[in-house]
């Protein structure tokens, strides 16, 4: 039986772990969860599957939830977050929340020990080289939740390392993949949110569409697997059926396919090393298919995925300020405050208006993303 402690129980990817345990109730139990403003579908989850420990965002649904479920231990804030992190009587950590909210309960929970499943790319995005090295110190695997890293995690089972060419990222293309930038300008907010492939929150799907997510993957690819940016690469390939490859010196390359659900490479991470059947997952049928499309990426026609390459060969803090202003111009595009077009834009002026600090400690990188945020806010 493994106990796990599920950040972000109420998102997109903790739904979808949810539906992992309980079809293997045998094997998972959810001994802690941490949840956003979603109370509702809390007192489901609640009710299903009787965490220990809740954490929510807010002092009124402490409250609140403490009254209707007294035998539930409840807490809240940012310190909540870290106590589910944490908690004694778990052992694996699903880090499923959005954002650089996860980095202090993920750096928490790699203190204790435990197994770390990452689904929060902006953990490694933000501070990689902390996560990475205090995960090595505290020998605690860092199990990869994303399709995309899941596929090379896979791959390279029974592989050295010495023989790896390069890694290839699979990209969908987002909601916008067939239109041209000028055709951009007006896109609407209800547009972008059609993502042709993944069922995903709102961020991730804008981000899907601008390519942010393909370059905040390749950062977070470079601290998984030990690579330089040079030797990862991105593809276009629409199906999302090969979700990535690696090729390896003599030319052979390894993927990982199969249908578009998330719940595969959750409960691959929740099973490493081992597999286990999946009942409610379709299987692949090839012959169906018929074809499988790739094309190269456009890095001008896709900006967002330049700056990422170029923040994370640079490294130090600008990882950091990518991530800060594109959630924040994010934000700001889901509330219809700025055009789709304006994320790349706000991103740019960040970038090109922080000095690098390079090797930051963890308060900097507190400091240069709030001081980021302040800054894409003030352009506005």
């Amino acid at each position: 039986m493994k106990n796990i402690s599920l950040l972000g129980a109420t998102g997109s990817i903790g739904i979808q772990t949810l539906d992992v345990v309980r079809e293997h109730q045998d094997e998972f139990t959810i001994k802690a969860i941490s949840v956003g403003k979603n109370i509702e579908l809390t007192r489901k989850i609640i009710g299903e599957f009787q965490p220990e420990l809740v954490s929510v965002q807010n002092f009124d649904d402490f409250n609140t939830l403490k009254a209707e479920f007294p035998h539930t231990n409840f807490t809240y804030g940012d310190e909540g977050i870290i106590e589910t992190a944490v908690y004694e009587k778990a052992d694996i950590l699903v880090n499923a929340v959005l954002g650089s909210v996860g980095l202090n309960p993920t750096l928490q929970a790699i203190e204790c020990g435990k197994t770390i499943a990452i689904a929060n790319k902006e953990t490694l995005v933000t501070a990689g080289h902390l996560v990475v090295d205090a995960a090595k110190k505290n020998n605690v695997p860092l199990l990869p939740v994303d399709s995309e890293h899941s596929a090379i995690f896979q791959s390279l089972q029974g592989e050295k390392e010495k023989n790896i060419e390069r890694l290839i990222l699979t990209a969908s293309g987002g909601s916008f993949r067939d239109r041209t930038r000028s055709e951009l300008e007006d896109v609407t907010v209800e547009e972008a949110l059609n993502h042709p492939n993944w069922s995903m929150g709102a961020k991730i799907t804008i981000d899907s569409a601008s390519m942010m997510n393909k370059g905040l993957e390749v950062i977070e690819a470079h601290w998984l697997f030990d690579m330089p940016y040079d030797k990862i690469d991105v593809l276009l390939h629409k199906e999302s059926i090969i979700h990535s490859m690696v090729e390896f010196h003599d030319s052979s390359i390894k993927g990982q396919i199969g249908t578009p659900d998330m719940r595969v490479p959750i409960q691959y991470a929740l099973t490493y090393p081992d597999r286990m059947p999946l009942p409610s997952g379709h299987r692949l049928d090839l012959a169906a298919i018929g074809q499988l499309h790739f094309k190269e990426m456009d890095l001008e026609r896709f900006r967002c995925l330049k700056f990422a390459y170029e923040a994370g060969r640079i490294g130090g803090t600008l990882p950091t300020v990518l991530n800060a202003a594109n959630e924040t111009a994010v934000a700001a595009f889901l509330e219809g405050k700025i055009r789709f077009l304006q994320i790349e834009n706000l991103v740019e002026k960040a970038l090109e208006h922080h000095q690098t600090i390079d090797y930051p400690s963890l308060n900097v990188i507190h400091e240069v993303d709030k001081e980021t945020r302040q800054y894409v806010q003030s352009l506005l």
